[in-house]
């Protein structure tokens, strides 16, 4: 491992600890690869699993055209969920414990076989997967200020925090993933709304994406994991007294609340 990644890598772990963002990496180390950031996630995730934590699932970021073009990538990123990233649908989470939160809603897949790359099908992805729910994904960016591009939250785990599912437990044969509606709400208000084709068209489309994407690094999706695929709509800053919920046709609903 080179002495770079061990650097940045140190440097994110502590900003998660402080909770003081730190430059954006592309800022100090211009020449900084995508390979290189996902060798930073993967040695704190490293450094995670050793503390005793578990990994749980992953998520997968950047799959909505719009941002892609705003970050000039063409594709999506992915983190790793943890056992400690799990909040309970309905609870509060205090802004005192994060940096810069922001929340979204997307679809969660909960799969029942192991899903490996290459050459993973939207077939196969509705094959390997038990269930899906709702959930909100509470981002955060240990890069200050949301200066983020696509190596800067590559490297700090996809901009990972936190997660909540809710809802109900349904089968894909009972749904339409691409055409399930999302109203987000904010404090009792609607603050944006989404669809499932907004996730690469859809949403079995991202988690397609992602097993085709771990296989590079030899890496496969669990049975058992829960795969984050996807904001359906655009992030919302969180700040002390908000509380957010999303209510998706057919799945159900999701919240959480901050203080």
């Amino acid at each position: 491992m080179s002495s770079k990644i061990q650097r940045y890598a140190a440097k994110l772990g502590e900003a998660e600890v402080s909770r003081v963002g730190i430059d954006p990496i592309t800022l100090t180390d211009p020449d900084i690869t995508v390979d290189e950031a996902y060798h930073i996630q993967l040695e704190n995730i490293k450094k995670k699993l050793n503390e005793g934590k578990k990994i749980v699932g992953k998520k997968i970021g950047l799959t909505s055209v719009a941002v892609q073009k705003m970050l000039g990538v063409n594709e999506p990123d992915y983190g790793h969920l943890l056992d400690n990233m799990v909040i309970e649908n309905g609870s509060t989470i205090s802004c005192e414990t994060m940096l810069q939160p922001k929340v979204e809603g997307e679809i969660a897949f909960i799969l029942k076989k192991d899903l490996k790359g290459p050459n993973v099908t939207v077939l196969d992805v509705i094959q390997a997967t038990d269930y899906v729910v709702p959930a909100l994904e509470i981002v955060d960016s240990r890069i200050q200020d949301w200066k983020i591009k696509l190596q800067d939250t590559v490297a700090d785990n996809a901009s990972s925090a936190l997660f909540v599912l809710g809802g109900k437990p349904t089968k894909i044969s009972d749904i339409n993933l691409e055409l399930i509606g999302m109203a987000f709400y904010q404090n009792g208000e609607i603050a944006n709304t989404g669809v499932g084709a907004a996730a690469l068209g859809n949403p079995a489309a991202c988690v397609a994406w992602l097993a085709n994407r771990l296989a590079d690094y030899d890496i496969s999706l669990k049975k058992g994991e829960i795969i984050l695929s996807g904001a359906l709509s655009g992030m919302v800053v969180a700040k002390p007294g908000d509380t957010f919920a999303a209510r998706f046709a057919h799945l159900g609903q999701v919240s959480v609340n901050f203080k």
